[in-house]
């Protein structure tokens, strides 16, 4: 599978298929949150270690382009390390999205790009621009390590980090389970219960029983 094969197939699934059909993907921590619902994100991640200050995360979009994704570890949660004129720039520069765990600023224009923003929240204030910039290294992100040049990807959800190798491994399954889940919804949406296309009292019967169970669905009607 080529990159560009994968990443496009990538783009058409949901974080949820992709961690049930690969529960080893990484999964950011829940307090990164997109700022406009809705959106949908794959890339190559860049990274940035900002250690409070603004010179690392301006550096790493001076290194980004196209299809990138950059991650900054702001290394505070008080002040924002993004605003309206770097979120336009990288949009500019045809980036992915912008995680941040941090905050981010100039949230109502933000909100009117189409680039993705995740983040911790928002703030007014920024932080300086002093440091020396520390970009293109292994982040830990709430003890999830982010290596640059890995993939990503992110919807309301949350946000999966992993390998070319670990995404390739879990697209086949994922589009799976996407498939199915779509038939089984539309069967609810035609009036089925939940309780016909699941084998609810054989799995709490085998429970019961203490025998060996899973909850399982059934694509087709019984």
């Amino acid at each position: 599978m080529t990159t560009e094969n994968l990443l496009d197939r990538l783009g058409h699934l949901s974080t949820t298929s992709l961690v049930d059909a690969s529960p080893w993907l990484r999964v950011l921590t829940p307090t990164i949150r997109p700022l406009v619902p809705g959106r949908h994100a794959v890339g190559r991640i860049v990274t940035a270690k900002a250690h409070r200050d603004l010179m690392s995360v301006i550096h790493a979009l001076r290194e980004s382009g196209p299809g990138d994704v950059l991650v900054v570890d702001a290394g505070g949660d008080d002040r924002a390390v993004a605003g309206e004129l770097f979120a336009t720039e990288a949009q500019r520069r045809g980036l992915a999205a912008l995680v941040i765990h941090g905050r981010c600023r100039d949230s109502a224009t933000l909100a009117t790009l189409r680039l993705p923003v995740w983040a911790t929240g928002v703030a007014p204030n920024a932080y300086a621009a002093q440091a020396l910039p520390e970009t293109g290294v292994v982040l830990d992100v709430a003890g999830i390590p982010i290596e640059p040049g890995g993939l990503i990807v992110g919807d309301d959800d949350g946000i999966l980090i992993g390998s070319d190798e670990e995404f390739a491994a879990a697209v086949d399954k994922a589009e799976a389970i996407e498939a199915r889940e779509k038939g089984l919804q539309a069967r609810l949406l035609d009036g089925a219960s939940l309780f016909d296309v699941m084998n609810y009292d054989e799995h709490l019967s085998a429970l019961r029983e203490g025998r060996p169970a899973g909850l399982t669905f059934h694509s087709e009607p019984r």
